[in-house]
């Protein structure tokens, strides 16, 4: 459930409000709303300090240093600044470094066909008066250069280029090409400064990996360091009316007690009221254990529910499971998911939400479930005829896609009979009611279009009372023309989306046949070749482990695109919950020193 909030103000002496804000975050129960926007020289120097950890974080957890590094743990008596600012400044040395190893790959590479000499010697004939210079001429046109005041010599050819040196006494020769600027150095001197440069290379990246030792620290220095943030956040972000600053914030119903005893301790003024229809309220849930097993899944697709809207979790838990059930669709894939959670379970069980492991045992469950109902274990084909289905329905196409249009109409159901339950004892409750039986009109709809069964003579009075309950109640009013012509505008907009909702479901028929049929095709494929040979049992068993595999990955992905979407869009539209909310952050005190 969506825990009731309140929302409070805190007024305080200007002279008290550090003190205020530290007995608060202690209380660490109120989620702060900022009366201005918070500035100043620490909250800026505490975001670059942010800022900077993360960035060594960054260079610290990249794969380039995340390899076995050379023993011994380098010594670092500074603070946590000076640690940043080194491995910052051994990183910055490190990309000059690789950017001009780039350079030089480049350079040695375009004068290597000049062959080795140095520049500085060139530069020393010419104040002899001997010019050596560097032409690139086109291979057609390099005969017919003749003079008796230089002589020309070639190099090496490029292509259509021949690479050739131009030398003249007294004065420079003027040939009609572009001369080539020489380079800084050699070309030993290039291969020499890249190895060099590589050796250095080598030991910044290794005395950068070693700092990894200090991971720990720094995420639990960023953890301090946001703390600190936030309290000044806080402080700065109170208003101010003269001598008096004030706070606001919201907090859950059952908090309110401590609260106003910490005001009567610390003689503050305080005012708790309702949350007005305006306030941007955050939502906290909370659900019975059982349920909250579903909150990690939440937390991946990223939804949270408005403060004024419904907490699905349980419904969610429930269709969630047997969408997981019917998608996978066989009893071997699941208990491999069964195995994989069980090995993840002994190994992270310290460092892992319990409630996560237990969800995973759950879908695993229902998955063998189902492939037990229908016989499916890693596919159908290959299975004797002494293991049959516990169901043998459920291997009839026809039946299936029955019972994902019934799983549909009852799911939608449930959305229209949660909201008219909450809009009791106001008559648009009875809107939600023509809805239901508008749902189950577009059950038997689909059932004649898609399975050609026979459509129930008493389903047409149903769609009758479902649409004249949806135009008088949708958004009753005391002139009933305008409430008719809203009705009959929400009908219309909403009428045919109740039969694609209802198909929709169908989708949990295709992908679990689906997962079937690609088992049985590689089942097929692989006794195809059959254990006649060694090599012949090597590519049957590769290609059975490869199918399979594809399926058990594929798997998952499925799940989060049909299995959520079902319950996050067609379930929720039907519900009107629209994912508007933000998690509830309560001010609070953490563990953490910063040094």
């Amino acid at each position: 459930m969506i825990v009731p909030m309140k929302k409070i103000f805190v007024f305080v002496q200007s002279k008290d409000a550090s003190s205020a804000t530290l007995h608060l975050r202690k209380l660490g129960a109120v989620h702060i709303e900022h009366q201005q926007v918070p500035h100043g020289q620490e909250i800026q120097g505490l975001n670059d300090d942010i800022l900077s950890v993360n960035s060594v974080l960054a260079i610290l957890s990249s794969p380039e240093f995340s390899k076995v590094c050379s023993p011994g743990k380098p010594k670092f008596d500074q603070d946590w600044r000076f640690l940043v600012k080194h491995i910052i400044d051994l990183n910055n040395r490190l990309e000059q470094l690789e950017e001009y190893s780039h350079h030089l790959k480049n350079r040695i590479t375009q004068w290597q066909l000049w062959g080795d000499f140095d520049p500085e010697e060139i530069k020393l004939l010419s104040n002899s008066g001997i010019f050596v210079s560097l032409y690139q001429i086109p291979a057609k046109e390099f005969e017919s250069i003749n003079s008796q005041e230089f002589i020309l010599k070639k190099v090496s050819v490029t292509g259509g280029l021949i690479n050739c040196i131009v030398i003249s006494k007294g004065r420079k020769a003027e040939i009609p090409f572009k001369e080539l600027a020489l380079p800084s150095m050699g070309l030993s001197k290039m291969q020499k400064r890249l190895y060099e440069d590589g050796r250095l290379m080598s030991i910044i990246k290794d005395d950068i990996c070693r700092y990894s030792v200090y991971i720990d620290k720094l995420k639990a220095v960023r953890s301090a360091i946001e703390r600190d943030l936030e309290f000044h956040n806080t402080l700065r972000g109170m208003g101010q009316d003269g001598d008096i600053m004030y706070l606001s914030g919201y907090l859950p119903y059952d908090a309110e007690s401590n609260l106003y005893n910490l005001s009567r301790q610390e003689k503050w003024g305080l005012m708790i009221k309702d949350p007005g229809q305006d306030d941007m309220v955050p939502t906290l849930i909370r659900n019975p254990r059982w349920v909250s097993i579903i909150s990690p899944l939440f937390k991946v697709v990223e939804v949270i529910p408005g403060y004024r809207e419904l907490d699905i979790s349980m419904w969610f838990l429930v269709f969630f499971s047997i969408f997981f059930g019917m998608l996978i669709g066989d009893a071997g894939y699941g208990l491999v998911f069964f195995i994989i959670t069980v090995i993840f379970n002994r190994k992270f069980a310290h460092k892992t939400n319990a409630s996560l492991f237990i969800l995973f045992y759950i879908l695993s469950l229902c998955a063998i479930i189902w492939g037990v109902l229908t016989g499916t274990f890693f596919g159908q084909e290959w299975l004797t005829q002494a293991i049959k289905p516990l169901l043998p329905a459920l291997r009839e196409d026809k039946n299936v896609q029955a019972f994902c249009f019934l799983l549909g109409a009852v799911h939608l159901s449930i959305a229209h009979a949660w909201r008219a339950a909450v809009k009791a004892p106001s008559l648009s409750m009875l809107a939600d009611i023509g809805w239901i039986l508008i749902l189950w009109s577009a059950f038997f709809l689909a059932k004649l279009l898609i399975l050609a069964e026979v459509f129930p003579g008493f389903v047409k009075w149903m769609i009758i009372a479902g649409c004249a309950l949806v135009i008088l109640f949708s958004n009753p009013q005391k002139n009933i023309l305008k409430s008719i012509a809203s009705g009959l505008g929400n009908l219309l907009l909403n009428l045919i989306n109740n039969f694609t909702d209802i198909v929709s479901y169908i989708r949990l028929f295709a992908v679990g046949l689906a997962t079937v049929a690609v088992a049985d095709s590689f089942n097929k494929m692989a006794m195809g070749i059959g254990f006649g040979s060694f090599l012949s049992g090597i590519l049957t068993v590769l290609i059975i482990l490869v199918g399979h595999v594809l399926n058990i990955v594929l798997g998952p992905m499925s799940i989060l695109v049909h299995g959520v979407r079902l319950n996050v869009l067609e379930f929720c539209s039907h519900l009107d919950i629209k994912w508007s909310g933000f998690s509830y952050s309560p001010f609070r005190e953490e563990p953490g020193i910063l040094k």
